[in-house]
């Protein structure tokens, strides 16, 4: 057996001795006067540390005495004779004694004496092993797998602990290659198949889904999985869990690879993963469908893992693909009209701080409804709205009714359409989510995890459309017998025109064509315009905001220095006005507000600020995003947004590669 290294002093005197000898013998060829003194303090040097080196045994020894003490009988015998690897730890965690089992199973026939309990448990610090509760604890040493019971000793003078390891390596090998054998189950689509394939010829199409699909087989049979073609465009595949980790260290880097699968015209293909992860391989698959869902609600192109209640999502970013086909929004509105002539009321209610976009969808579909018959006003609070403008205009018609009205007007066979939102933290007035059976949602937001699902009978979910208004303005021409006015047109229009920036980001072919459905409708730009009309407070506060910008990383960062409803508005317009900066890729304007920091957050799509946003807990659009830090100040605020910016830009340059 290795002589056993007391306090790990050992190494340090023979190493000290080699230099002082190496010293003493240079000394003794420059004068041998200084060689004599130098040697006898050496010697005195030498033979106290030996002394008390060989006393440190004894001062061990009296240690183990003294807390022996204060142990029973059985206690004692543990200390002196167990089979099983016992250690002796001080109240700091220092290892001061352990028995030959220990040394042996544990420790591998090495020395630790005076080393801290983290040299055995590296995984586990000893503060958390004796302040967990319960006293016993599953711990990894020189790959082994230990159960550790703690025994703490009390004694007047200081406190101890003895740690009782109870091998059980193969136990837990078994426990872990049962978790790495679970099922994963993934649902895969490609998202834009018919929209990019739509002109190519049948054998054009094939040849580009059989790339796809071939891609994805290989995939899947390099993970040792099973791989399952349902239609042209739907796949499922069943891995084990041990092949799960994997893809997430790569952020599913098979979303990448699929989309260089491009058309003569090159357009790419992109993919949606959802996956379930569960204990049954039903629970799993029916996981990997609603992650699947979730992906494809959030704008495809990127993965959606979902484990128990939890979802994470990789990838994300590419811009959503518009889709052509308008077979789903005349069937919402023919849905609508039915449950709308059912119900004895309609009530419309858009998102907190509430704009022109859910205000102006809000009331053309409530004036729709009128002009069927029915009952129908528009819910809001009028402390918090961005849109005093629109709703001055719409006064005479009584449209709108404030918060504590609307509450009051609630019956149970109440319809209640919520626009521009899908999340329930997000709604003006909450009470009336919670008070209604009937609901359905109106919105074009990239969908979240916590959205709106109870009681939901529609959820129209379109996150390929610019605006809640360009949606409802094609629901409208499809509601029979549902006709709206000009004023209400122009309400829509509005709503557009806020979305896209004046018909910038995010306007397809469908913006296009309900723009010019709206202006048929007699839609003036002129008025529309003015609903846009800001005072000079509100001006002014836009440019204090622009003059503190940053640059950072071809983004621009601004702050506020107060909070309210107005910098709410004068910090998202000053984010869109930064981006007319050349070399400015995205924006971000902050304010503190209610003790945390409000971020609005704008792009022109070379970088995706939703992502951004949500790293930082909030969410939105690829260009026009934000969120709320709670508890923090400016300064704080920046350094975080600036580490999101760093996380994106590197999964961006990664997905390059």
């Amino acid at each position: 057996m290795k002589p056993k290294k007391i306090w790990q002093v050992y190494p340090a005197i023979v190493a000290s001795l080699g230099l002082s000898i190496a010293f003493l013998i240079t000394l003794a060829f420059w004068d041998l006067r200084i060689f004599a003194v130098a040697f006898l303090v050496t010697a005195v040097v030498f033979l106290v540390v030996i002394l008390r080196f060989l006393r440190l045994r004894n001062d061990v020894r009296g240690y183990l005495i003294d807390v022996a003490d204060h142990l029973d009988q059985q206690d004692r015998a543990s200390l002196e004779s167990t089979p099983m690897p016992v250690v002796l730890l001080t109240e700091n965690g220092e290892i001061v004694w352990y028995n030959d089992s220990f040394r042996e199973n544990v420790l591998q026939d090495n020395d630790v004496y005076g080393g801290d309990a983290e040299t055995i448990f590296p995984e586990i610090s000893f503060k958390r092993l004796v302040e967990k509760k319960g006293n016993m604890h599953q711990v990894r040493s020189n790959e082994k797998d230990f159960l550790v019971y703690i025994s703490k000793i009390a004694a007047p003078e200081r406190t101890s602990y003895l740690l009782y390891c109870i091998e059980n390596t193969n136990l837990q090998q078994i426990s872990r290659e049962y978790t790495a054998s679970r099922p994963v189950v993934i649902s895969l689509q490609i998202d834009n198949s018919d929209e990019i394939t739509q002109s190519l010829r049948p054998s054009e199409r094939a040849l580009l889904l059989s790339q796809a699909e071939k891609l994805l087989e290989d995939w899947i049979t390099q993970n040792n999985g099973i791989f399952r073609k349902n239609t042209n465009d739907r796949f499922l595949a069943i891995i084990e869990h041990r092949y799960l980790q994997e893809q997430i260290n790569g952020k599913f880097h098979i979303l990448d690879e699929v989309r260089t699968i491009k058309t003569s015209k090159g357009e790419s293909l992109t993919l949606s993963i959802g996956v379930g992860a569960a204990k049954t391989f039903a629970q799993a698959e029916s996981d990997s469908r609603r992650a699947l869902d979730m992906a494809l609600g959030r704008g495809g192109d990127q993965a959606a893992l979902k484990m128990g209640d939890t979802y994470n999502f990789y990838g994300g970013l590419s811009k959503s693909v518009e889709r052509q086909t308008r077979v789903r929004p005349r069937v919402i509105a023919s849905a609508m009209r039915d449950m709308a002539l059912k119900s004895d009321q309609i009530v419309l209610m858009g998102h907190r701080y509430s704009d022109l976009d859910c205000l102006g969808s809000a009331v053309a579909l409530a004036a729709a409804f009128r002009s069927l018959g029915k009952a129908a006003f528009v819910a809001y609070d009028p402390s918090t709205t961005l849109a005093g403008e629109l709703i001055s205009r719409f006064q005479k018609q009584s449209l709108f009714v404030e918060k504590e009205e609307a509450i009051a007007r609630m019956t149970p066979d109440t319809l209640l359409i919520v626009t521009d939102t899908h999340s329930p933290s997000m709604l003006d007035i909450p009470d009336l989510y919670t008070d209604t059976v009937t609901t359905i949602v109106i919105d074009h937001h990239r969908k979240m995890v916590n959205h709106i699902e109870d009681n939901v009978s529609i959820f129209y979910h379109e996150p390929h459309s610019s605006s809640a208004s360009e949606m409802v303005a094609e629901l409208i021409q499809y509601m029979q017998g549902a006709s709206i006015s000009k004023r209400e047109a122009e309400a829509l229009l509005a709503g557009i025109m806020l979305d896209t920036r004046n018909f910038i980001m995010k306007a397809g072919v469908r913006t296009f064509e309900a723009a010019a459905f709206l202006r048929k409708l007699g839609a003036d730009t002129v008025e529309v315009k003015r609903l846009f009309s800001e005072n000079i407070s509100l001006y002014q506060r836009k440019a204090e905001i622009v003059s503190t910008a940053d640059w950072y990383r071809n983004t621009a960062i601004a702050y506020g220095e107060s909070g309210g409803s107005e910098m709410r508005v004068a910090a998202a317009q000053a984010a869109d006005e930064l981006l007319s900066v050349r070399g400015v890729d995205a924006s971000f304007a902050m304010f503190p507000e209610n003790g945390g920091v409000h971020i609005s957050a704008r792009s022109y799509g070379a970088l995706n600020v939703q992502l951004i946003m949500e790293m930082l807990g909030g969410g939105g659009h690829q260009t026009m995003a934000a969120t709320f830090l709670k508890e923090m100040d400016i300064a704080t605020a920046q350094t975080f947004l600036k580490k999101a910016i760093d996380s994106h830009l590197n999964d961006v340059a990664r997905s390059k590669l």
